[in-house]
């Protein structure tokens, strides 16, 4: 019983600090009555807070569903604080200070940071879901027009069809008017051909009757140089005119 006494009176020892520690470390605090002495007048009862507050807001601190849970947490963690500085477990000195006021200054720039991060996350979340959305409603229109282009398209069956049968129809018809081309030139051949030859023949029958005349010409030449020619036809001319002359 004894050195448990004595070795809680140690421990409660370590735990009291010094004067020179406290005068080092905290800043010296004036008189409540001197800092209200500097101010022009005391804060207004609108400011206060009231203590009914006060508790609420250190309830809604405590993580917890309910009064009991927090009330029970709030328990555990004030025996478990209490029976780690009995056993020394949780030694309040420089560096314990310094390591609560990092916590809490890590905890309150989590606290003030955490709604500026959620709402840059949340401005970044929508403006990726509205470049989404834009994609989409991009994708949903090319589709749509592509949609009424085949639509548009839907009677091309039977629109290559009379296209086709007028194709065959236009391929006939010139087919009809190569024929009928190839025959006519044939026909101005034939026609180039057989009026060829009758010039040919003209020129033929123009030549046999030019020999024939000269033929007759020169017989006839060559008997009007014979007198006994010339006597008969003499003989003959008179012989017409006394008949032509008898007969008036």
């Amino acid at each position: 019983m004894a050195s448990r006494l004595t070795r809680v009176a140690t421990g409660l020892t370590r735990l009291r600090p010094s004067a020179a520690l406290l005068n080092s470390h905290i800043p010296a605090v004036r008189p409540a009555s001197q800092a209200r002495f500097e101010t022009n007048y005391p804060p207004p009862a609108s400011q206060q807070q009231s203590p009914e507050a006060k508790a609420k807001s250190i309830l809604d601190a405590v993580p917890g569903n309910s009064i009991a849970s927090k009330t029970a947490i709030l328990s555990a963690t004030a025996g478990l604080s209490i029976a780690a500085i009995s056993n020394e477990i949780l030694v309040i000195n420089e560096e314990f200070v310094v390591a609560f006021c990092l916590i809490c200054m890590y905890t309150g720039v989590a606290r003030i940071m955490s709604p500026l991060y959620n709402d840059w996350a949340d401005a970044h979340i929508k403006r990726v879901k509205d470049v989404l959305y834009a994609a989409r409603s991009d994708h949903k229109g090319a589709i749509q027009e592509r949609i009424d282009q085949v639509s548009e398209m839907k009677d091309v069956v039977q629109i290559t069809k009379d296209l086709f049968a007028i194709s065959k129809e236009t391929a006939q018809l010139e087919a009809e008017a190569f024929v009928l081309d190839q025959q006519t030139s044939f026909s101005n051949e034939a026609k180039q051909v057989l009026d060829s030859w009758v010039r040919y023949e003209a020129q033929v029958k123009q030549r046999e009757q030019k020999e024939l005349a000269e033929a007759i010409i020169n017989k006839i030449s060559a008997e009007l140089k014979n007198p006994k020619t010339l006597q008969q036809i003499l003989q003959q001319s008179i012989t017409d005119v006394e008949r032509i002359v008898a007969q008036k």
